[in-house]
């Protein structure tokens, strides 16, 4: 089975990625990913300590 990760989103995408990782990391990564696995931890980080979402996030998204 040959996985295909999913097309990079334009620069409005990422920008809207951007702003949401701010206010809801999670949201931001899911928008980006869907439910793989950097939604996941993303959304384990924020529930554990909401700054380390937003890092998570943000690094996530600009990779």
């Amino acid at each position: 089975v040959v996985v295909v990760p999913p097309p990079p989103p334009d620069g409005t995408t990422t920008f809207l990625c951007l702003i949401l990782a701010f206010f809801i990391p999670p949201l931001g990564v899911f928008l980006k990913y869907k439910c793989e696995i950097e939604f996941w931890i993303c959304l384990i980080l924020t529930f554990l300590a909401y700054a380390p979402g937003i890092i998570y996030a943000v690094w996530v998204i600009v990779k």
